[in-house]
This record gives structure tokens, C-alpha cells and sequence, in this order.
């Protein structure tokens, strides 16, 4: 199977800038689908998460603080996936507002690449639907770091 990552998709935002501050947007996301959200930050920098996998579930990353290296990859299987599956990087960065979709079938992993990092995370699916559609993977399944 491998990373199909033209499924993947960033949308586009920007920032605007004036004598009062500044205002990030992603004005393209439109919150269809969205169940849930939640905020990832780690307790120090360059912390590895991962891996998280849904096969129902879709997610949307931005990073409202700091930047996180986001990492994505299509398993093979998802008992026993193959170690050499392509990963896919994303860099995002509140300094360029983005919001990462990944669709259903995808596992994710991540770590941030500043101390102050914040993720938001929605999510499709409500959370007691989330416990029958959780893959978690070991950590160096698939290299996060490149």
C-alpha cells in the first residue's frame, strides 16, 4: 500500500498584521466533520509522539504556538504494519498559520521542534467511537526524525 500523501492535504492561512497585533487565520477550514478537539503540548523540546493510527477517524493538526515536525504513514496492516512504509513530513509553524487534514487510514506521529509548541488536534468521531478506532504503534515503528 505505502503513504499515499496525495490524500494529505494543508490548507492554507496567513496572518494579519497591524499597530494592534496580529490576527493568524486559516479561513479554508470549515470545521465540517469536526466531533472533538484537543491540544498536544509536551513537557520538553524535540519529545517524540507517536504513533496513532484511525481507520474511521480523520484529524486536523495546527500549531498554534512554537513548531512541530508532524510525520504521517499509510500501514500496511494494521496488526503487524511493514517498518518501511514512507513517511510523510510536514513542518508547521504558527508563524505560518496551516492546518493539516489527514483522512481516515493514516497513523501520525510527532515532536516539537520548540519548547513553547502547541497542537491543536479535531478530530472526526466522538470519543467513546475513538476507543474501538485507536492504533498505537511503537514509537520507532517508523522514524519520526528523519
Amino acid at each position: 500500500m505505502g503513504s499515499n500523501a496525495s490524500n494529505l492535504r494543508l490548507i492554507e492561512g496567513g496572518l494579519h498584521v497591524d499597530t494592534r497585533g496580529v490576527v493568524a487565520f486559516v479561513n479554508d477550514f470549515n470545521f465540517k466533520g469536526v466531533d472533538r478537539a484537543y491540544m498536544i503540548r509536551s513537557h520538553r523540546s524535540h519529545e517524540q509522539r507517536g504513533w496513532v493510527g484511525h481507520r474511521r477517524d480523520q484529524k486536523w493538526f495546527w500549531v498554534i504556538r512554537g513548531e512541530v515536525l508532524m510525520t504521517v504513514v499509510e500501514p500496511d496492516n494494521w496488526e503487524q504494519p511493514a517498518s518501511h512504509i514512507p513517511v510523510t513530513r510536514f513542518i508547521l509553524s504558527a508563524a505560518k498559520p496551516q492546518v493539516l487534514h489527514v483522512p481516515a487510514g493514516y497513523a501520525t506521529g510527532s515532536v516539537n521542534l520548540s519548547t513553547d509548541a502547541l497542537l491543536m488536534v479535531y478530530s472526526s468521531g466522538k470519543i467513546d467511537e475513538a476507543k474501538t478506532d485507536d492504533y498505537r504503534f511503537p514509537v520507532d515503528t517508523w522514524p519520526i526524525i528523519d
